[in-house]
């Protein structure tokens, strides 16, 4: 199954955290659709950011406002009613939960709890995705991906708390949801780069920020595997997980991996040198020896459930997200018209899907 533009035409979508990276690229892509949007979320946590640069506030109505705050959250679902809620508010950074722990439990478990919460005080809600990571599985440094019914864990704060979203969310579709129709699911993601991602202690955007400066990018982990995937991969299989749920109801309702192909799990290592390659003009990297905060070296997710019962599959390979990743940089750089340049990325990723299915 692809990404259908008919069927998100005047669909009525909340999406939270529509002001971060990932947040900025769907409100785009719904936008584009024709679907009628309402965000929530945090100012954007970032300078610059995706969502300013790219004007995506033009397109949509956007609630500034903390998924902590349950009543805030009741209110807008009241006034919006949406018919399909994607769930993406989160504190989403390893090394800051280990920061602010609490800030990530609040944010990470009762942010969700707030939001399903809403939604089943919402009666025209249809089709919820709640929107987690690969991070939740308990890790165990295997070398074949996760599947779905794995054991949910985490070493950190941070994946600790998508664990227990992930639970939160079983918990809610066992006791609210099922009974009454209402389809409700999780996607777990791997590592995501695009462009416009200007977040701190993240691998691409930190390899992009030394190479304006003409400075060494500083490698914590070389040999670290990750399944990279750009972010519209994943995006891709949010919405179209969310169709699933529409039309099919709760037949879908459970968590799904949406990832890259097995080939696509790269080493730190083999991102930085495409990166340096591509990018020119002395760039170079350098291992940061220092003292550093638990990260997992391994981890894959196996994608075969949303390939055989979504038709759901990769579109673009990691040396086509990492070409694209630098032509958006130096776009922005070149002060091209940012939104133009994402709902063009968008365009020819949905091109290359719709080719990839006839």
């Amino acid at each position: 199954m692809n990404v259908d533009t008919a069927f998100w035409r005047g669909k009525r979508v909340l999406l939270t955290g529509h002001t971060g990276f990932k947040g900025s690229w769907l409100s785009l892509w719904l936008q584009s659709m024709g679907a009628e949007l309402q965000g929530f979320a945090l100012q954007p946590p970032t300078q610059p950011a995706l969502f300013e640069e790219a004007q995506v506030a033009n397109g949509m109505a956007s609630t500034i406002a903390d998924v902590r705050d349950r009543e805030a959250v009741l209110a807008t679902f009241r006034a919006f009613k949406p018919e399909i809620v994607i769930h993406m508010a989160a504190q989403p950074l390893v090394r800051l939960s280990y920061d602010q722990p609490v800030e990530t439990y609040a944010t990470n478990v009762m942010g969700t709890v707030h939001v399903l919460d809403a939604a089943r005080q919402t009666d025209s809600v249809r089709a919820i995705v709640n929107v987690t990571t690969d991070k939740c599985y308990e890790n165990k440094e295997w070398v074949w991906g996760y599947r779905e019914d794995e054991p949910m864990g985490g070493h950190d704060p941070y994946s600790n708390s998508k664990g227990c979203s992930e639970l939160v969310t079983a918990a809610y579709r066992k006791s609210f949801f099922s009974s009454r129709g209402v389809a409700l699911a999780s996607a777990r993601a791997g590592n995501v780069i695009g462009g416009g991602d200007w977040a701190l202690d993240r691998l691409v955007p930190d390899v992009l920020r030394a190479f304006e400066r003409d400075a060494p990018v500083r490698i914590r982990n070389p040999h670290s595997i990750r399944p990279w995937q750009h972010v519209l991969e994943p995006l891709s299989g949010y919405l179209v997980l969310a169709q699933t749920l529409y039309a099919k109801g709760t037949t879908a309702a459970e968590a799904w991996n949406f990832g890259p192909h097995d080939d696509d799990a790269k080493p730190v290592q083999w991102i930085v040198e495409n990166l340096v390659k591509r990018w020119g003009r002395g760039a170079r990297w350098a291992v940061d020896e220092g003292d550093h905060p638990h990260e997992a070296h391994y981890l894959k997710l196996d994608i075969s459930k949303a390939g055989s019962r979504l038709g759901w599959q990769p579109g673009w390979s990691l040396d086509t997200a990492l070409a694209k990743i630098v032509d958006w940089h130096q776009s922005w750089l070149d002060k091209q018209d940012v939104r133009d340049v994402c709902l063009q990325q968008i365009a020819q990723y949905m091109n290359t899907k719709t080719k990839e299915i006839a």
